[in-house]
């Protein structure tokens, strides 16, 4: 018997644990897997906001997410003596057609409005190209957009450390090769695969693709499934360069420059596809773009292909919160891209609704029964 149980060991799933941990609750984490083995495992690791005009509650909660991290990330390493590759090396976005720079110079004054907080500011730079070929040139014969907020991580990196800061916790739990079959949530019981029954309190399901079956099987009637999968292929090269480097982004392209001399290249959003963990055509097309991009990748030897499923609800927006239909039940799931973003965050939000504190506003849009409401 434990206080929270969490099933699935990825990102979403370790920071629910660290925040329940810190809470002191007693909680155990089953990963079917082993911990990172699905999406959060992958290169990328861009840390990037939205744009910063038409504000709302949505950004606003990405915006304190996205700074807030930068010392969550500090207390980590602190503790555990490891490193998550994090900086704030900002991103750049070349402006390929004029009307785009009258645009993005627009949105100038909307991040001197919008991204700050009491102790810090962030910028939204328009400025020329420069010759130093990060991008080319060519590919931004209007300029480039500078902003100084985005950051990035390593993935990888950071599900170690948030494993080992939850090793320190004696009340927690983790457990690899443990399959979740089925759930009765009336009671709060969880069956594996093997065999066994566990007892819980509380439930959250933070099993990234795996968690919309459950979701789906515990919620009824529903007129379309609450998520499913979205391929991405990604590919990690060895280049000599800056690791400062802020990210590149154009249409849908991520350069992004790590630590040891390492970049990762992505990533590709693929609804249909036949083989979910195997790379083809559509990452050397995705390698190309970004040579074309960063000439200084030309030639750098591409260490790891990688392909995973990402989650994305049918709502298109996190699915974070007690399920409307079960008490015991909390979801934490449907991140897609901005879940190493924004992990921390809504894993706080759900542990602190589990412990009877005063939950941070979480988006309308964002909540487990928001989704549920529009799927019946």
């Amino acid at each position: 018997m434990c206080e929270v149980l969490i099933v699935g060991g990825g990102v979403m799933g370790l920071w629910a644990a660290v925040m329940a941990a810190r809470a002191g609750l007693t909680t155990r984490l089953l990963e079917r897997r082993l911990i990172g083995s699905g999406a959060s495992g992958g290169l990328l690791g861009a840390l990037m906001p939205h744009m910063p005009d038409r504000w709302n509650d949505k950004k606003q909660f990405q915006f304190d997410a996205l700074v807030s991290l930068e010392g969550e990330i500090a207390a980590l390493e602190t503790a555990t003596g490891l490193s998550a590759g994090y900086r704030r090396c900002g991103r750049v976005m070349p402006l390929g057609k004029p009307h785009l720079r009258e645009i993005a110079l627009g949105r100038e004054q909307d991040a001197a409005q919008n991204w700050h907080t009491p102790a810090r500011r962030f910028h939204w730079h328009v400025r020329d190209a420069d010759a130093g070929g990060w991008p080319a040139a060519d590919a931004a014969p209007f300029g480039v957009v500078h902003d100084t907020l985005a950051a990035r991580l390593a993935p990888r990196s950071l599900l170690e450390m948030l494993r080992a800061a939850l090793e320190q916790f004696p009340h927690v739990r983790l457990e690899e090769g443990a399959e979740v079959v089925s759930l009765d949530p009336a009671r709060g019981r969880i069956s594996l695969a093997d065999g066994r029954d566990l007892t819980c309190d509380r439930l959250i399901l933070a099993a990234g693709v795996e968690s919309f079956s459950f979701i789906d099987g515990l919620t009824e009637p529903l007129r379309a499934p609450s998520g499913g999968a979205v391929k991405g292929q990604a590919a990690l090269l060895r280049a000599d360069i800056d690791p400062a480097l802020p990210i590149i982004f154009a249409d849908g392209l991520y350069v992004v420059p790590h630590e040891s001399g390492q970049v990762a290249v992505g990533s590709t959003s693929e609804n249909r596809f036949e083989e979910p963990y195997s790379t083809d055509g559509q990452l050397d097309a995705l390698l190309a773009r970004a040579t074309a991009l960063a000439p200084a990748l030309r030639g750098a030897p591409v260490v790891e292909r990688w392909a995973g499923l990402r989650p994305r609800s049918t709502g298109r927006e996190p699915m974070v919160g007690r399920h409307p239909d079960h008490e015991r039940v909390f979801v934490l799931t449907g991140g897609f891209k901005v879940s190493f973003g924004l992990a921390h965050a809504l894993a706080r939000s759900a542990v602190d609704e589990i412990a009877g504190r005063t939950a941070s506003a979480l988006p309308q849009t964002f909540q487990c029964a928001h989704h549920i409401a529009a799927l019946r």
